[in-house]
């Protein structure tokens, strides 16, 4: 079967509206100039759109034209890789998702393992950041809360009492606790102490022996937080003095 006849057939087996790249197509890397060609035509034509630089979706169409994707739809080729998971949105789109900010972001981080991303989608600019741990279906939703754990103290407009709230119910939603204590190891020391906190007061009989041991007892750890909001800070030295930077702290 020619190059442009195994692109069309591929094309035409997936659902209108989705979006695809190179990588979702059935070509050899012999193939690519071809298959460049190929795709070409297809835009020319209009049975495929381009929405930025190797970048391509089939249109859905309604009463009222073309139907543009989706913004989960036009990132889906940049987070997965042959059907697997590699990346995940991560930043202050992420944050607004789980209810930390009401800011909505003009661009958008990806968290991926290797790949470097810089693209535009429409108005946004997409950017990526280096994942602590290599990323997969099982372990992104875990990645996630420790990312929003990391940066706690620059989400923008936080509510502290309420963040640590849906932090604490989103946590304690997650079936793999072991799981996610050998992700935190992988994290900063100010992620560990207060991951380890929140599963301390999520589960009081929570082995977190791995956690609390690396950390250093001489450093503490600011997030901006009160005895109220977090009543046993003290035993994973994390300050209660509301940013309020006291010497030795991160």
């Amino acid at each position: 079967m020619k190059v442009a006849e195994k692109i069309a057939e591929k094309i035409a087996g997936m659902p209108d509206g989705s979006t695809f790249g190179y990588r979702e197509l059935p070509i050899e890397r012999e193939e690519y100039t071809a298959a460049t060609k190929a795709i070409e035509r297809l835009v020319k034509n209009g049975l495929i759109t381009r929405a930025s630089t190797g970048l391509f979706y089939k249109p859905k169409r309604s009463a009222f034209g073309i139907l543009k994707p989706d913004e989960q739809e036009l990132l889906k080729p940049y987070l997965f890789s042959g059907g697997k998971r590699i990346a995940y949105i991560t930043g202050t789109l992420l944050y607004n998702r789980m209810g930390l900010t009401t800011q909505v972001p003009k661009n958008i981080k990806i968290a991926t393992r290797d790949k470097r991303l810089e693209l535009t989608l429409g108005n946004r600019k997409v950017t990526s950041i280096k994942s602590y741990a290599d990323i997969d279906d099982d372990n992104y939703r875990y990645l996630e809360y420790l990312d929003a754990i990391k940066d706690f103290k620059t989400i923008p407009d936080i509510n502290n009492e309420a963040a640590i709230r849906l932090l604490k119910d989103g946590i304690g939603k997650l079936e793999d606790r072991a799981l996610l204590k050998r992700l935190a190891l992988q994290y900063p020391p100010r992620v560990r102490a207060l991951a380890g906190a929140l599963m301390e007061l999520i589960s009081p009989k929570e082995d977190l022996n791995a956690l609390r041991k690396s950390l250093n007892p001489l450093s503490t750890f600011e997030f901006g937080l009160n005895n109220n909001i977090l009543p046993n800070n003290i035993t994973w030295n994390i300050a209660c003095n509301d940013f309020t930077q006291q010497p030795g702290t991160v």
